[in-house]
């Protein structure tokens, strides 16, 4: 048996006499008890019965008697590990004493083997067991000592890193008791529990029982430490131009012996801590709301005011005393459009622009692939008429959806859409207005050679799995077509919108997230400006153009350019032949070419209530309106990388046709994986480009060629199957094209008569970049 393995009954009961002994002993004995005792083979299983509720009054003994049964016989060959479970087992039994020794024995320990060692969570339950050993021991009122252990604490840390610690002692309870209450559900109906999950439900709890005890007081200890440390300017009022007022926070750290480089957030939405967060990484932080908005009185109009506007705060942030002239912007979602809005006016002080899924207009929203969305509707109402929006549910999921039915279920034209919600929106109208991407839109950003005088570092960041993903790659592409030598740095995961905002998770909507992917985006984008703005070197992640994780290979890759993500393609042709309801990809161009048949009713509502499911692993989702395609098995592993294009040859009855194609791994075991999501969707009148309306002919053979925007990433096992769905629109929550030619918001059902026919002929083909 491991000389190095533990047992936690002589520690435990060692530690428990540090009322009679010095610190300095006492560590040391913990340390000797660490090394000294020997290995348990066998773990030892706890008897357990969850309460009900989480937060029931019994909740506490019944845990706290779990911890004395499992602190005499607590093992753990890792030291580390060992010291860290045994104060939490120790902090849940009582023993605050004892635990305040091991969470010193721990860092000590850290000290010695990690020094650089960045700051954890475990800085808190050292907050926390410091505090209730005092109010134990030395009969302090917990409120006091635990003022007392935090002031001895977050004094020594800098700015940034007690940013990090009280954003954490800033979280809700709630948030642990939900976690809590799980926990009690996954067990519940379980004979016992063995050594790892006694341990885990220990930390469950401490975390819950830790923040409802310091909840009350923490705030207020934050904000004073915030007060020691920045200085604050709540309510700056900017004017513009054309004279709007605008409302902006600045923050400043107390600290600077000189002017710094600004961050700048403009933003539609409220910001989360992001000028703070700047200034505790040695920038000012400004955040700045759109007009109409952060009580401003004047009209909500969102995009077309916002380049203009946030040339004025950067011009007068750059006339600031604190300032060294020199402003970067950032942002996610809408707050990720207007630093290019802004660059589309060239502020001289702008000085780079770092985005994580962004929106573009005109591009992905109000509608992706010109096909306009009623979430649009939706989020433009929530702005233009808050109070309006409330009134009539529209912050809850279940009106929106039973609206969405009605409204399809109804065949009204997607211009009455306001009519049926009962609320006016001359913004969506006014959006409904440019359903191609023409002046109206390219006003708001760069559009062309706009592209060509950006001359500054830009850094976009998006997602396979991204909504926003085809706004990230307008920008990216368009730099760099119009500008070729562009400083534009790319970087794109297995992420959704969610996950580029608030960071990514282990598992992402079922899909088990590779654990290279699992980065801080944030702390990325701060090592890029401090690379940009205060030379420091370029974060590793980002050392190509074109920054890529290989899902399933667990690696990330660097590219020149998103074609050089692959080195080839593999050509899958459209086979006409059908089995089981399914075609067929075939590497072989048919020798004779045949057609398919596929016939959509528009007139048909009876799939109303039907929506796509969530999850990117499980089995094949239902295809309504679509048409499912199989390659053979894959020999050899492969990677997918990069764009996939289409070539689709085929005969319609109708002018216009909206299409959705969805990609998928079916992988030997025969779970489906989604490459991407959502589905890559175009109307055909615009395949060709989004600014043009070029009409299909009715009853002629033609052609339909394009590359998407949904770039994958994946590595594909020998064995799995490439399938392709391949749909035609028809959805309650969008516009329904029905083919007449004419502005699709004027048409209704009253021209779905006639059925949508479809010849798909068999020199249709993809082409999928790989990798071998």
């Amino acid at each position: 048996m491991s000389a190095c393995s533990t047992r936690g009954n002589a520690a435990g009961t060692a530690l428990r006499t540090r009322s009679a002994m010095g610190r300095g002993l006492m560590t040391a004995l913990a340390c000797l008890c660490w090394a000294a005792l020997p290995c348990w083979a066998d773990s030892p299983e706890f008897e357990f019965h969850p309460p009900a509720v989480a937060g029931d009054p019994a909740t506490p003994a019944v845990m706290r008697d779990l911890a004395e049964r499992l602190l005499p016989v607590y093992q753990d060959p890792d030291a580390d590990r060992y010291l860290a479970n045994l104060s939490a087992i120790q902090l849940v039994a009582g023993s605050y004493s004892a635990a305040d020794v091991s969470r010193e024995s721990l860092r000590d320990r850290r000290r010695q083997t990690d020094p650089q060692r960045p700051i954890g969570r475990g800085l808190i339950y050292d907050i926390y067991a410091h505090a209730k050993a005092m109010e134990s021991e030395d009969r302090v009122p917990f409120a006091k000592s635990f003022a007392i252990s935090f002031h001895d604490a977050i004094a020594r840390l800098n700015d940034q890193d007690a940013y990090v610690v009280t954003r954490w002692l800033g979280t809700a309870p709630g948030v642990f008791l939900d976690a809590l209450q799980k926990s009690f559900n996954d067990l519940r109906g379980k004979d016992g529990l063995d050594q790892p999950e006694a341990v885990q439900l220990i930390w469950t709890y401490l975390a819950f029982d830790a923040y409802r005890s310091f909840g009350p007081i923490a705030g207020s200890l934050d904000s004073e430490d915030d007060r020691r440390r920045y200085a604050t300017d709540a309510d700056v009022t900017i004017r513009t131009r054309d004279g709007a007022d605008l409302f902006a926070q600045v923050i400043r750290p107390k600290n600077a012996a000189k002017p710094l480089p600004t961050l700048l957030e403009f933003n539609i939405e409220e910001s989360q801590n992001s000028a703070m967060e700047s200034a505790s990484r040695g920038y000012v932080g400004v955040v700045a709301h759109v007009r109409g908005t952060h009580g401003n009185r004047l009209d909500v109009v969102p995009y077309q005011h916002d380049g203009s506007d946030a040339r004025a705060v950067i011009d007068w942030i750059a006339r600031q005393s604190w300032s060294d002239g020199r402003v970067a912007m950032y942002g996610e979602g809408y707050g990720g459009y207007t630093p290019w809005a802004a660059a589309k006016h060239v502020p001289p002080a702008l000085k780079a622009i770092a985005t994580a899924a962004p929106t573009a207009p005109g591009v992905d929203y109000p509608m992706v692939g010109n096909v306009f969305r009623n979430s649009a509707f939706r989020w433009s109402l929530s702005y233009i008429d808050p109070k309006a929006a409330a009134a009539n549910g529209l912050n809850d999921p279940a009106t929106w959806l039973a609206f969405d039915q009605k409204w399809y279920k109804r065949g009204a034209r997607y211009r009455d859409v306001g009519r049926l919600f009962g609320v006016p929106n001359p913004i969506f109208i006014r959006w409904l207005n440019h359903p191609s991407y023409d002046l109206y839109w390219q006003k708001m950003a760069p559009y062309e050679k706009d592209f060509a005088q950006i001359n500054i570092p830009v850094l976009t960041i998006t997602g396979y799995y991204a909504a926003s993903e085809p706004g990230a790659l307008h920008y990216f592409t368009q730099h760099l077509r119009y500008n070729p030598h562009a400083d534009h740095t790319l970087l794109i995961g297995p992420y959704d919108d969610g996950a580029l905002q608030h960071g990514p998770l282990p598992v992402l909507r079922g899909y088990p997230v590779d654990a290279a992917a699992v980065i801080d985006v944030r702390e990325l984008r701060y090592q890029w400006f401090d690379h940009v703005l205060k030379g420091a070197a370029t974060p590793s992640l980002l050392s190509g153009r074109v920054n890529y994780e290989v899902a399933g290979a667990n690696e990330w890759r660097h590219a020149a350019s998103l074609g050089e993500m692959s080195q080839g393609a593999i050509r899958y042709y459209l086979d006409t032949n059908a089995a089981g309801g399914r075609h067929t990809l075939t590497r072989q161009k048919p020798a004779k070419v045949r057609f398919i048949r596929q016939t959509v009713s528009y007139a048909d509502r009876s799939d109303a209530g039907w929506t796509p499911a969530p999850d990117l692993v499980g089995k094949l989702p239902e295809s309504r309106n679509g048409m499912i395609f199989m390659g053979p098995p894959l020999t050899s592993a492969t990677d997918f990388n990069g764009e996939f294009s289409a070539h689709l040859d085929l005969t319609l009855n109708k002018m216009d046709v909206d299409l959705e194609i969805m990609l998928y791994e079916r992988t030997a075991g025969g779970d489906y994986i989604r490459l991407f999501s959502p589905s890559y969707e175009l109307r055909a009148s615009y395949a060709a480009d989004r600014v043009h309306r070029r009409l299909l002919k009715a009853g002629e053979r033609q052609t339909l060629t394009f590359t998407s925007e949904r770039p994958i990433g994946r590595r594909l096992r020998a064995g799995s199957r490439l399938v392709m769905v391949l749909g035609v629109g028809k959805r309650p929550n969008r516009e329904i094209n029905y083919g007449t030619g004419d502005d699709v918001s004027e048409e209704s059902i009253a021209d779905a008569q006639i059925p949508l026919k479809i010849r798909w002929y068999g020199d249709s083909y993809i082409d999928i970049p790989i990798r071998k």
